[in-house]
């Protein structure tokens, strides 16, 4: 009998594990795919939003706001990059000064701090926007984050202190039976007095299975460009233009790796399995952002993604118990900004519904730090010297791109959390997110997962199951 059943690997139920590992509680995550993170928590802006967009008094404020202020302190604990870059909305026209001027109300009643822009003042700090800026809105609390490290690492933290994982598990069916819950999956049945659904865009159909429920999940595609690190100085902030029914709107952004990143389109779309990206939204993606920054150097681009948010008929964040057992605990809908509010979901949940609801107790030997992560690019040259002169494998290049090394991946691969396919080494490491996208890395790290796993390479897996990278021995 497990206390809590956490359905879901993403960042959500990544950070909802982290402060519930905090308990003397026997706890389970049931994860569908073949790593954490490997849905919507992995394809995003990246962005630690402010909170000034969201409607004052809704869930979205609120946990926008708190989760925003506990990133400093997270990112620390959890070794994950993160920067106050600052964000900027922008007009470009006389005619959107009202949106501004709401955008700035907003920011005062969820006690965002601001600072209102004109024309020059905005010119002078962003030289590479549109000359055509007439105004805009400053938020110096806005960040980036690294989304694939925040998600892994928050669960590693979980699983470092106690937690149990369990990937390519996905859920069949819940049923309540007596004083518990009986979960099913292809490998096992379960029982648990608690089951917090934390499934994002399955959501829906989880909450479904223990009684009907009048609220819906709908995949809301967007689409971006991932632009080369040729070098600083394109944009200082993460750039939006004034929201729209449809979201956001398309940013232009730094990433943590000194990338560009230039997205998202909005369109809701039918399958929790769409992923492809066209042609025509990809151009009207690019004409929408070269309006607010027009020598976006394209050039450098070197892919496009898609990805999926879980957006819901309430227009707000669902994080509440079901109606019928205060025990069953829905996380839904948890759309933009919900990488930024995960850390301040995962404590409230944790803390203010599951421990008072289950009664449980702290235990003392809670660590909220994982094990620092050895990132060579950010050593001196006098310490990368002294590492490779006890491990020579940290001087073993994997991915030139990124300048990743065979230590570093080995250190990846013996952590909590499996790392067991490509596609998770390079989310942990970065090797395969350069310029050849894993033209040269990819063999070496397929290697390096069959080596560790004592499996044959034709085994070796990209990231979902079938995904197979080598069909065949040619030479015996």
């Amino acid at each position: 009998m497990k206390d809590i059943i956490i359905v879901g690997g993403g960042v959500i139920g990544a950070f909802i594990a982290r402060y519930l590992s905090q308990y003397d509680a026997k706890i389970l995550v049931l994860e569908k795919e073949n790593d954490v993170g490997d849905v919507t928590s992995m394809a995003n802006s990246a962005i630690v939003h402010s909170g000034d967009d969201p409607v004052p008094g809704t869930l979205k404020a609120k946990f926008n706001v708190l989760g925003n202020a506990m990133f400093d302190q997270v990112s620390k604990e959890l070794d994950v990059s993160f920067s106050r870059v600052g964000s900027m909305n922008l007009a470009f026209d006389e005619a959107q000064l009202p949106l501004l001027e709401e955008l700035r109300d907003r920011a005062e009643k969820n006690g965002v701090p601001y600072k209102m822009l004109g024309k020059e003042e905005i010119l002078a700090i962003e030289p590479n926007v549109s000359p055509s800026v007439v105004a805009g809105i400053l938020c110096p609390t806005a960040g980036i984050v690294n989304p694939f490290t925040l998600t892994v690492h928050a669960m590693e933290n979980a699983c470092d202190n106690g937690v149990e994982l369990h990937l390519n598990e996905p859920v069949l069916g819940i049923e309540r039976q007596g004083d518990h819950f009986l979960v099913e999956t292809p490998e096992e049945n379960y029982t648990c007095r608690m089951v917090i659904n934390a499934a994002g865009l399955s959501s829906a159909k989880v909450a479904a299975m223990i009684e009907p429920i009048d609220w819906t999940i709908t995949p809301r595609k967007g689409e971006y460009y991932v632009l080369d690190h040729y070098g600083p100085g394109l944009v200082k902030h993460v750039l939006f233009p004034l929201p729209t029914k449809k979201g956001k709107g398309v940013l232009v952004t730094m990433t943590t790796s000194m990338n560009y990143l230039v997205g998202p389109s909005s369109e809701f779309v039918q399958s929790e399995e769409d992923l492809a990206t066209d042609t025509l939204t990809l151009n009207e993606v690019k004409a929408q952002a070269k309006a607010m920054v027009p020598g976006i150097p394209f050039s450098q681009q070197i892919r496009v993604f898609a990805g999926l948010r879980s957006t819901p008929s309430t227009k707000d964040f669902i994080i509440e118990s079901s109606k019928t057992y205060r025990e069953f605990i829905n996380v839904a809908g948890i759309e933009s900004p919900g990488l930024a509010s995960a850390p301040a979901i995962g404590k409230y949940v944790a803390e203010e519904l599951a421990a008072q609801i289950l009664g449980l107790k702290k235990k003392e030997s809670w660590n909220p730090c994982i094990r620092p992560y050895i990132h060579l690019q950010l050593m001196t040259q006098a310490k990368k010297n002294a590492l490779i002169h006890e491990d020579p494998s940290f001087g073993d290049m994997v991915c030139n791109c990124e300048k990743v090394s065979v230590g570093e991946i080995n250190d990846a691969l013996h952590r909590s959390v499996p790392c067991l396919t490509i596609k998770a080494v390079k989310k942990r490491t970065r090797a395969g997110f350069g310029k050849c996208q894993g033209g040269f890395c990819q063999p070496r790290v397929l290697l390096l997962l069959a080596q560790r796993y004592g499996i044959s390479p034709l085994e070796v897996l990209y990231g979902r199951e079938r995904s197979e990278v080598l069909e065949e021995e040619v030479k015996k």
